[in-house]
């Protein structure tokens, strides 16, 4: 099980996504993914456009930029990861707020943690997926999530964000209810 502490769960969960981008072959970034009309190169690339522009609208954060995901999506990663850990290691972060019209005000380590942490924790399946890495997600962090966005599916399937509901088999585990709550279909593999 992941720390409680968002800087600690960052920490871990960015870890076990930066082993399977720095494992990637240099020809494997542009295997299919499990999201439809995606690549290993756009798992990625989702999480360095997303985040940084959310948090500058938000906080007046603005990150560093490493190289472009198209050029070296481990570079792109790993600039992207390091500034998010030194944001949520740094004393001062916890007096910040993230303002956002939708979500209203929220300290600004509870913002990265739920937001993007848990998208990072999220996509490390679809890029080890892509990539035939070790796919296994913590079964109590899939269930830690699962809670807490059934309760809100209505306005999570409204963002666009995610795909419809996957069917998955009575009695499956948390990881495979929690890929298909996120509308991945939890037994896809790459087109042989």
């Amino acid at each position: 099980m992941f720390a409680s502490e968002p800087a600690e769960r960052h920490r871990q969960i960015a870890a076990i996504f930066s082993a399977r981008v720095a494992s990637v072959d240099p020809d494997g970034w542009d295997a299919p993914s499990p999201v439809a009309e995606w690549t290993a190169r756009d798992v990625v690339g989702h999480l360095v456009e997303w985040f940084p522009a959310f948090l500058e609208n938000g906080s007046g954060v603005v990150l560093p930029r490493g190289a472009s995901v198209d050029d070296d999506p481990v570079d792109a990663w790993r600039t992207q990861t390091d500034a998010i850990q030194g944001l949520l290691d740094d004393p001062a972060t916890r007096e910040r707020m993230l303002a956002d019209r939708h979500i209203g005000d929220i300290p600004l380590p509870q913002a990265i943690d739920q937001f993007y942490t848990a998208d990072v924790f999220m996509h490390t399946w679809d890029l080890a997926t892509a990539t035939g890495q070790n796919a296994h997600l913590d079964l109590d962090f899939c269930a830690d999530l699962l809670g807490g966005m059934e309760p809100i599916e209505p306005v999570m399937r409204a963002s666009g964000q995610y795909g419809a509901r996957v069917p998955v088999p009575a009695g499956s585990d948390a990881q495979t209810r929690l890929l298909g709550f996120i509308g991945r279909d939890p037994f896809w593999s790459p087109p042989a």
